[in-house]
């Protein structure tokens, strides 16, 4: 995983364990990694790892199972997606939109364009042959 310098360390590693979420790599009722499993696969420390779990924990993402492990709540999709869509409106789109300005593109084209990308994302992807 590569580390960005503008947002903790901690709150980026949420951001994975939230992505393997909302992919589906990580179900309600499936164990996660442990601390220390994540943490030697990200190569950082694992007091880094327990703070992400217990930011999770209080967002009501995952929940611990002493003795067990954590596992993804039953609605940590649901709150994983609100949480992200609120900051996305909040912090991205303004910018976004701020660039659309500057730029002088159309919402026409991005929707042309997402159109493309979305049409891309539900064709199934053949690899390419050396």
């Amino acid at each position: 995983m590569e580390f960005r310098d503008k947002q903790a360390i901690y709150l980026q590693i949420a951001e994975y364990v939230s992505e393997q979420v909302l992919l589906g790599r990580w179900n309600a009722g499936d164990r996660i990694p442990s601390v220390r499993e994540l943490a030697a696969e990200l190569e950082v420390n694992p007091n880094t790892v327990m703070r992400t779990y217990e930011f999770l924990s209080q967002q009501g993402v995952i929940a611990n199972k002493r003795g067990i492990g954590y596992f993804p709540a039953d609605d940590a999709t649901d709150k994983i997606r609100s949480f992200r869509r609120e900051q996305f409106l909040a912090n991205d789109l303004p910018i976004f939109f701020k660039n659309l300005t500057l730029l002088g593109i159309d919402l026409r084209e991005i929707e042309q364009r997402y159109e493309q990308f979305a049409a891309m994302q539900s064709t199934p992807q053949t690899p390419v042959q050396p």
